[in-house]
């Protein structure tokens, strides 16, 4: 029998996330963000969380992202990519900001990437010159690689991935249109549990395999829902 990865609603689909749990957000501003999936935990007020994510969006057009969990005082840690230009969230997400309950850990955004990549794919860690001779390199294993000299980076590895894709079948294999193509592919691979919100789930063989970037295996729980910007 195949597998059925169909949740009833958000609620049901992001119930089991703990306090304390470790998430990545994926998103870079709307439509790529999970925004119903980011919703439901707002509305539960799950707290103590680590969450992972790439720039913040501030752009005029307001999401419910990652930035609305750390603003709401559900997050603890931060491991992000550098915030775009500070929006209506501006003291919850600063990294200058003085409040000492958030730690902020920034790094550039292809570095980060690279982390995530690098965790979903089961590497241990990569070399690289980025953020080389900057406070960033501080307290890291450094080796000179063809004449270059490179900083190690760890790979990065969560709980739980919320993920927005365009389509989905039933077994989880996603499609994705523009934008959602953004942290969405590779967080689904970092995961232990990965949570994708659809516009729409289809019987198994009706995506067309070619375009399918995120393959079922990766995908435990998909569930419809528009989320709350969606025009529709």
């Amino acid at each position: 029998m195949l597998p059925n990865k169909v949740a009833s609603s958000v609620e049901e689909a992001t119930a089991d996330i703990p306090e304390g749990a470790r998430i990545m957000v994926g998103g870079f501003g709307f439509p790529g963000t999970p925004e119903a999936l980011v919703k439901a935990l707002l509305d539960r007020g799950v707290a103590n969380l680590t969450c992972i994510c790439g720039p913040w969006y501030a752009g005029a057009r307001r999401t419910i992202d990652a930035s609305a969990l750390i603003a709401s005082g559900q997050v603890s840690r931060v491991i992000s990519a550098p915030p775009v230009a500070p929006g209506p969230r501006s003291g919850a997400t600063d990294p200058s900001s003085e409040d000492d309950r958030l730690h902020l850990e920034i790094m550039p955004q292809g570095t980060l990437a690279e982390r995530i990549r690098a965790g979903g794919a089961g590497i241990g860690g990569f070399y690289i010159p980025t953020g080389l001779g900057t406070a960033y390199e501080e307290g890291k294993e450094k080796m000179n690689i063809g004449g270059v000299d490179c900083i190690f980076e760890e790979p990065i590895k969560a709980d739980y991935a919320l993920i927005r894709a365009q389509a989905a079948d039933t077994m989880g294999n996603l499609v994705y249109r523009l934008a959602q193509r953004n942290w969405n592919p590779i967080m689904a691979t970092a995961a232990e549990v990965t949570i994708a919100q659809v516009d729409e789930i289809v019987a198994p063989g009706m995506l067309d395999p070619e375009l399918v970037i995120t393959p079922g295996i990766f995908v435990d729980r998909i569930v419809i829902s528009g989320g709350a910007n969606d025009p529709t």
